[in-house]
């Protein structure tokens, strides 16, 4: 349940109850704290790393940046113009990052409409995992309501999640009453995960016992053994670990199997379907389900939207018979290297991570900070740059939670004074209509 916001006044030195659009968990029991001196907002309520470090980048005042051409300042009129230019002159255009809300979605569709976009998320490959594994076989997820109050066991794949989601286990319940007895396994160490520490956590925590398992061979060895125990086959020198966590999950009530897409190697799509098998597998005769993270600055909802616009994900492209998906040949970074793409939008409203190296137009709508790195790489040239305000800071929104089932609602901390993605990119899709009638004339 969403905790209720007041926006409060910059400047004020006061406190308002917020949601955190910086990871796909999207906790709702924070706070941010709005100093008096207008110097960076702070975390309250929670001692999250990656929260801490997101809020750092914006102050209790409004942004006062600017559109720029090719490096130089211009107004939003301007700068609409030149964008639209280059997206209605490109003949195949490329939508990149996407790091947006459900209204920025819903107008980038129009656009991508409008130009014959490819359309892939930053985190292109890491959907495509979990995707092409439902795609092919369908699966059993769980929520974090009954990640909460119904399971009894967790294994954790490739590491503990609390290294990129830190919030993690507390949204999970972890030394809450809720369950009697819970047990946690972390198979394989993440990279950072320092794992006597997080068993020490775990362990001290109420009704939690936890376990690390190592590898046996690498990730996917070591799933395809599980899943071979979990089917009562015989396995010749199997590690006892693994026998034993198999025997755990027939004996669970309600056992849930989380995995990282975003940390998974290549061709991980084959071991989120291993995963699938082994919750297929407990399925018949107790209850389990799998539990995936990714997701993040946007991409599960634009990846959401698209599919309920179109009735296709991410990796599509509008072409002149209608809808293609094909999550291989749509690779943005691929079309980049390819030289397949004559102009790149990019869209990052959450965080201002260096764009991808390319020698061709640009229109990048996102975060202020964006403007630094085109500045600091010299890659200002040939670009159009407009900044947006952060859906959860300067505007409100709404952001799909990582378990797919929640619309969480974003308020504003402040009023901006930046236009949102959704406003710039449906008078960007308006101003390029306006030029293809005008050529076609």
């Amino acid at each position: 349940m969403s905790a209720s916001v007041s926006t409060a006044t910059s400047g004020s030195g006061s406190d308002t109850a917020w949601t955190c659009p910086f990871c796909p968990l999207l906790c709702d029991s924070f706070q941010v704290a709005i100093p008096a001196d207008q110097a960076a907002l702070a975390l309250r309520g929670s001692d999250c790393p990656r929260a801490g470090r997101a809020l750092q980048r914006f102050s209790g005042a409004p942004s006062v940046a600017s559109a720029q051409i090719d490096g130089k300042s211009c107004d939003l009129d301007s700068a609409v113009a030149a964008a639209a230019q280059v997206l209605a002159t490109s003949r195949q255009p490329l939508f990149g990052g996407l790091g947006t809300d459900v209204a920025g979605a819903r107008a980038l569709y129009r656009l991508a409409c409008e130009t014959g976009a490819i359309c892939d998320a930053a985190q292109g490959d890491a959907l495509m995992h979990g995707l092409r594994a439902l795609q092919d076989r369908g699966q059993f997820t769980s929520t974090f309501a009954e990640l909460r109050t119904r399971a009894d066991l967790i294994v954790c794949l490739g590491g503990s999640p609390a290294v990129q989601h830190p919030e993690f286990f507390r949204r999970c319940g972890v030394g809450e009453d809720l369950v009697g007895a819970r047990h946690i396994v972390l198979v394989g160490a993440a990279v950072g995960d320092d794992v006597p520490a997080t068993l020490a956590k775990l362990n001290g925590a109420r009704g939690v016992t936890a376990e690390a398992i190592d590898l046996h061979g690498d990730l996917f060895d070591t799933a395809a053994m599980l899943a071979a125990l979990v089917a009562n086959h015989a396995v010749s020198a199997a590690p006892a670990a693994l026998v034993a966590l198999a025997r755990r999950l027939h004996a669970a009530q309600y056992a849930v199997i989380v995995w990282q897409n975003p940390e998974l190697p290549a061709h991980g799509a084959l071991l989120v379907e291993t995963v699938n098998h082994i919750v297929g597998l407990l399925n018949r005769s107790t209850r389990a389900a799998g539990f995936p993270l990714g997701g993040g600055n946007g991409a599960a909802t634009v990846n959401q939207v698209f599919s309920w616009l179109s009735g296709l994900p991410l990796r599509s492209r509008v072409g002149p018979t209608g809808i293609e998906h094909e999550p291989l040949c749509f690779d943005a970074r691929r079309l980049l290297a390819d030289g397949a793409a004559d102009a790149l939008l990019w869209l990052s409203s959450f965080n201002a991570d260096a764009l991808p190296s390319a020698a061709l137009p640009r229109v990048v709508i996102g975060h202020p900070d964006l403007m630094q790195h085109l500045s600091a790489s010299g890659a200002g040239h040939r670009t159009v740059f407009i900044p947006v305000s952060t859906p959860g800071i300067g505007s409100s929104g709404h952001l799909f939670r990582a378990d797919g089932v929640v619309l969480m609602p974003l308020d504003a901390v402040y009023a901006d004074t930046l236009p949102t993605a959704a406003s710039v990119i449906w008078r960007l899709t308006s101003a390029v209509a306006a030029l293809k009638q005008e050529a076609a004339a």
